[in-house]
């Protein structure tokens, strides 16, 4: 089943996943790998690219600091 926008979760609970995004993007552009990423906060691999993907093609990406 697929949510609507927001992933089913309270506007406290989106902030906390944004705040979890942003510190993935911090911790590659430290030069961390997507494996010691998404250890921390316990996520897949997988749930790590696709955010470093998406902050890049944003322009917002490690090339463009």
């Amino acid at each position: 089943m697929r949510y609507a926008q927001g992933g089913g979760l309270t506007d406290t609970e989106r902030v906390m996943r944004e705040r979890i995004r942003l510190k993935a993007v911090v911790r590659f552009e430290g030069g961390k790998k997507d494996g010691e990423i998404a250890a921390a906060p316990r996520v897949s691999e997988r749930s790590v690219e696709r955010w470093l993907r998406q902050w890049r093609e944003r322009g917002q990406g490690p090339a463009d600091q």
